[in-house]
């Protein structure tokens, strides 16, 4: 899940199904107010969040609606409890009786947006606040080539391969690069390369930190190790040893947290308030974003001829890249993305205009369980052609066809752009088509397969 303060936890899903369906009649007013008005955020109905469910909640601002009716007032001081638990965690409560929403809708719409406008604000990233035009005014053909060239002694130059059994199934000439072989087995080494790289000395001095329990916790340690930096990485209590002892291999700096973003992100904070050290985000940083990018630099240097290539869509770093070197690179050659079913945010906000979340996400592809942000998402928006949805089963099937007919190990996330490919190949039949093959960092003791 997304936010671990919403916990995938079966019963409390099925509990809060059965109070959804027997709804008040002030919860189903307030509701379709919510549903029907403009108020320029995304709530969700019976929300389970730790040990409680709340009437209504909106991620992005993290806001919390609760209807106090007659039919548990007598709980009244068990939720004030919980709700003080949460509001812990960042969440905000604004609380209506039922007599309030029966009675005068139009004063509690008012109530509710005044709440919404004072704590709406854009995504907070490293780069500050800038307006769409900014961000892609920002890039130029020589910014990326001057990426490209700053790396390249801290990375590798990935193989592009291909099999004529793939072609023939996909029904179009597919050329993957396997970023599966780069250091520390994905594509995050060049972003986080590059992040460090760009800092001034006196910045890089004082180390860099970030949150992560996945491939950039890795990737930001082995950067700095071998750039002569410090690295903190904070890390959820709950993340898997095998990637913590990753880490730890790669000199990285590991402080633990509780497992939600809000918690993580505090912790960063105090990292870098206690250190001097500079935050580098995963997916949402400029100098991350253009790292990304030069895995299709290489592509395109090696199959100038393509007229698609697809990446798998997870915190928008590397789709953004990607579409950025496209558009500088190439002539001709548009970017897909694809996308888990399951996690479908990134296509919810293409069709939208604005960043979408998922209250909760089950796929395969943990690596693309995160959502985009305001620096990646004007390029997407901008500069891809468009984003596809794939089932689990889709996902697998692709990924045991790559180990089985290319011989080589991709992980879950991987294989959700080739399954975008097979899943509409009608539309690219005969096409020049590049996939970018995003990491190989599986467990093999847990195969899908």
């Amino acid at each position: 899940m997304k936010n671990k303060i919403i916990p995938y936890n079966p019963k409390l899903k099925e509990y809060a199904r059965q109070l959804r369906n027997n709804s008040t009649l002030a919860e189903v007013l307030l509701w379709k107010n919510i549903k029907n008005r403009a108020l320029g955020a995304q709530f969700h109905r019976q929300v389970p969040m730790l040990d409680y469910i709340v009437d209504f909640y909106c991620h992005e601002i993290q806001l919390a609606i609760e209807i106090d009716g007659n039919s548990h007032d007598f709980r009244y001081f068990e939720d004030i409890n919980r709700q003080n638990k949460l509001e812990k965690y960042g969440v905000q409560f604004i609380r209506f009786s039922d007599s309030d929403v029966k009675n005068n809708i139009f004063s509690v719409s008012m109530t509710l947006e005044e709440k919404i406008k004072s704590l709406k604000t854009p995504l907070k990233s490293p780069q500050g606040d800038n307006p769409r035009n900014d961000v892609l005014s920002q890039v130029t053909k020589e910014t990326l080539l001057k990426v490209h060239n700053r790396i390249k002694p801290y990375i590798h130059k990935t193989p592009v391969l291909s099999s004529q059994l793939i072609n023939e199934i996909a029904g179009c000439n597919v050329f993957f690069k396997c970023e599966n072989f780069q250091k520390m087995g994905a594509f995050k080494m060049r972003g986080a390369a590059n992040a460090i790289l760009n800092l001034p000395e006196e910045e890089r001095n004082k180390g860099v930190v970030t949150h992560s329990s996945g491939n950039f916790a890795q990737a930001l340690s082995l950067a700095a190790n071998k750039i002569g930096v410090e690295a903190y990485i904070v890390m959820p209590k709950n993340a898997p040893q095998v990637k913590k002892n990753a880490v730890k291999g790669y000199k990285g700096n590991i402080i633990e947290s509780e497992s939600t973003p809000i918690a993580r992100e505090q912790m960063a904070e105090k990292v870098k308030q206690d250190t001097g050290a500079t935050f580098i985000h995963p997916s949402n940083d400029d100098d991350v974003i253009h790292g990304q990018g030069t895995a299709a630099i290489e592509l395109l240097e090696e199959q100038p001829q393509l007229d698609y290539i697809f990446t798998p869509v997870g915190g928008g770093g590397l789709i953004a890249g990607t579409a950025l070197v496209a558009r500088y690179f190439s002539n001709k050659c548009k970017v897909i993305g694809g996308e888990p079913k399951n996690a479908d945010d990134a296509f919810r906000s293409k069709q939208s205009g604005k960043i979408e979340y998922n209250d909760e996400v089950n796929t395969i592809a943990d690596g693309l369980r995160t959502f985009l942000g305001d620096r990646n998402f004007p390029i997407i928006m901008n500069d891809v052609e468009r984003i596809i949805l794939v089932e689990e089963k889709e996902i697998i099937d692709a990924m045991k066809l790559v180990w089985e007919r290319m011989k080589i190990i991709i992980e879950p996330s991987s294989a959700v752009a080739f399954a975008a490919l097979l899943k509409e190949k009608e539309q690219f039949k005969n096409k020049d088509v590049g996939i970018i093959i995003s990491g190989g960092n599986v467990d093999v003791t847990n195969l899908p397969f």
